[in-house]
């Protein structure tokens, strides 16, 4: 992982990929307890066998299961700046769910950095990602979504 010394650093990687994640196997289990913690219980996710029979052709993961992985994903990958005191997520512009993931099926994440601004008086610097969640194997992604990230002072 990458290591910047400031903001300066990290707008100079505007427009670039930034960090591309290991692949992520998505589980069963994983798939039950996000249903579990959600209320969303769907015969898609959740029962096997009746999924099998479904349109895919085996249980889905919820998408927004895959996009509750974004944060573990960038933890894992995106640079550090030495001078910033803390990270917030500030929320997202942008979510599409593009194909559907498959039990069993493995993902990972893509960042580009889109924008790097930083406030006038220097307190924070706002960072814009475009993510994509690729499946492997796929030629369509899981997702794309567009991640806003809050660098403090």
């Amino acid at each position: 992982m990458k290591t910047f010394r400031s903001y300066t650093e990290v707008s100079a990687c505007v427009g670039q990929e930034v960090a591309v994640t290991d692949w992520i196997t998505i589980t069963q289990e994983q798939v039950n307890l996000f249903a579990q913690a959600t209320g969303d219980h769907q015969w898609i996710h959740v029962d096997p066998e009746r999924a099998k029979a479904g349109p895919f052709g085996a249980p889905i993961a919820h998408g927004f299961l895959t996009l509750s992985l974004i944060p573990t994903m960038a933890y894992e990958v995106l640079p550090r700046v030495q001078e910033s005191t803390m990270g917030m997520n500030y929320g997202l512009n942008k979510v599409r769910f593009v194909a559907p993931v498959r039990v069993g099926s493995r993902v990972r994440g893509a960042f580009v950095l889109a924008s790097a601004k930083t406030k006038e008086d220097g307190s924070r610097t706002e960072l814009v990602y475009d993510i994509t969640v690729e499946i492997d194997g796929e030629d369509k992604p899981a997702l794309i979504a567009q991640w806003i990230r809050v660098a403090m002072f």
